[in-house]
Order: structure tokens, then C-alpha cells, then sequence
């Protein structure tokens, strides 16, 4: 009898995101980060982005049905278990990324970033698609993962206090819709402790951390964001894939801490299980 060999698969995760050249953030950490977590990664160019350790100085858009066409390319033809969407610059990119998306089943979900300003303070997410990105693509999402300056621009209102934090992410699940993962490392507290609402259950997780003294921060956001996407690419249970992204970037950050790599917020070490 002749042996049937049944071809293996891969865990798919697709970034939607803009690129970051100097290879800490945007779509080369999102690949890194894939790659470390066992997935095939896949990516849709949104714009190019002229930055580096130091700042951003320019963002070159990509036409909008030029990434629809990347999406379509990768979804029609390869498709994804998991996508993670990150920064989107306009109301228009918003919409049209929405509306390609509305037409696949993804399992895993999507996972939104709602990014808008870089780790080193420069805008990138222009102010009129604000209320674009909260109204109608954040219900899209499985998970969204703002940090404190992101929260404070969706919700309205400052948040200066960890205790905060709670209600301030059950606030930002739209009533239950969304779950949140409020990351608190713009607080000042020795124990960096974000909080994770599970919008499908209806619970709160506290995930703790040690601060650590570092520069090296650049891409934190994009990589913890691309960790959740890939732990539910495997299909793990949300708050368990939350909490192991969190011990990811965590780790990553530990190990990346003593690298001195260009003359700002240098990367996290993406592939600290591998090599040092």
C-alpha cells in the first residue's frame, strides 16, 4: 500500500503596519517576533518609514489599494490564523483595512495596536482619523493594546494612577465588545503591572514585571502586539496568550538591556531564546 504523505502547515500571523529601516519596530519586529514564536509571517506595507533609534522623520505612505491588494494577496492565497494591525496613519487606510478584512475568517482574531505616537514622541497617526480608528475599527479587533498616552487619547480623560487602570480598560472595551490589554510603563511604579480585560469572560488579570533601567525600549509596543497575534495564530486561549506575550516581551527587554545598538532607544533582543 502506498504511503500518503500529508503535507505539515504553519501558524500564520499577517502584519498590517508600516516598517521601521532600522529593524526595532513596525513590520521587522512583527516578523521577528513571528519568527521567534513559531509562526509564518506575512506582512502588508502600509507606509515607509523614514526612522531610526533616534526619531522618526518621515512617513511615505503606501496607496490605499495597494495595501488592500496585499492583504487580498496573502489572505486569498495563504490566508492567517491570526492578524495583527498596527500603525494606520489616515481615516481612509482605516476604513479600506476594515472593509478587506470584513470578507476573511480569521480564527485567531485580529489584534489591534492602536499606535499614534513613536517611543520617541513623534505623532503617527494623523488627528482626524482618532475618532476613526475608536468607532470603527477598534469593534473589529479580538484585542486591542494601548498604552497609557494612547488610552488617555481614546478615553478623553488622563490616567496618572495604576489604580485607574481597571476601569479604564473595561471603559475602553466599548461595553464589552473589545477585549484590552493597558499597558502601565508610563507610570512610575518599580513594578511595571499591566492589566489585561478579557472582554469574553468578563475578567481582570494584573500582569507584573520588574522595571528595568534601559534605553533600549524601541518596538515594545509592535512586538508585544505581534506576541499576542501569535500565541492565538496557535490557537491558545486569550488571557493565556496574553500573559505568555507579556513574559516574551518582558524577557526580551532583560535581554536586550545591556546591547548599545545606534544612539537612542536601541531594540529588545527578539531572539533571546536562541542566541545572546
Amino acid at each position: 500500500m502506498e504511503n500518503i504523505i500529508h503535507p505539515q502547515t504553519y501558524y500564520r500571523a499577517l502584519a498590517i503596519a508600516g516598517s521601521d529601516p532600522s529593524g526595532g519596530a513596525g513590520l521587522q519586529a512583527d516578523l521577528k517576533t513571528f519568527s521567534a514564536l513559531g509562526c509564518y509571517g506575512m506582512t502588508a506595507v502600509v507606509a515607509i518609514v523614514d526612522e531610526n533609534t533616534v526619531g522618526v522623520t518621515g512617513v511615505h505612505p503606501v496607496p490605499v489599494n495597494f495595501v488592500k491588494g496585499q492583504i487580498k494577496s496573502c489572505l486569498d492565497d495563504i490566508g492567517a490564523d491570526a492578524v495583527k494591525i498596527g500603525m494606520l496613519h489616515s481615516s481612509e487606510l482605516i476604513l479600506a483595512v476594515k472593509e478587506t478584512l470584513s470578507h476573511y475568517f480569521i480564527p485567531g482574531g485580529i489584534v489591534l495596536d492602536p499606535v499614534m505616537v513613536a517611543t520617541s514622541g513623534d505623532p503617527l497617526l494623523q488627528h482626524e482619523a482618532i475618532t476613526t480608528l475608536r468607532d470603527q475599527l477598534i469593534p473589529e479587533a479580538r484585542v486591542i493594546t494601548p498604552n497609557i498616552p494612547e488610552a488617555e487619547i481614546l478615553l478623553g480623560h488622563k490616567l496618572t494612577r495604576h489604580n485607574q487602570l481597571a476601569n479604564a480598560a473595561v471603559e475602553l472595551s466599548q461595553g464589552g465588545k473589545v477585549s484590552v490589554l493597558l499597558k502601565a510603563g508610563h507610570l512610575t511604579e518599580s513594578t511595571l503591572t499591566d492589566i489585561f480585560y478579557n472582554a469574553e469572560n468578563d475578567t481582570l488579570t494584573s500582569l507584573s514585571s520588574p522595571r528595568l533601567d534601559t534605553v533600549n525600549t524601541h518596538g515594545t509596543g509592535c512586538t508585544l502586539s505581534s506576541a499576542v497575534t501569535s500565541f492565538l495564530a496557535r490557537g491558545w486561549e486569550l488571557t493565556q496568550a496574553v500573559s505568555a506575550a507579556k513574559d516574551y516581551i518582558s524577557a526580551a527587554i532583560a535581554a536586550g538591556a545591556n546591547y548599545k545598538i545606534g544612539h537612542g532607544h536601541g531594540p529588545v533582543h527578539h531572539f533571546h531564546d536562541f542566541w545572546q
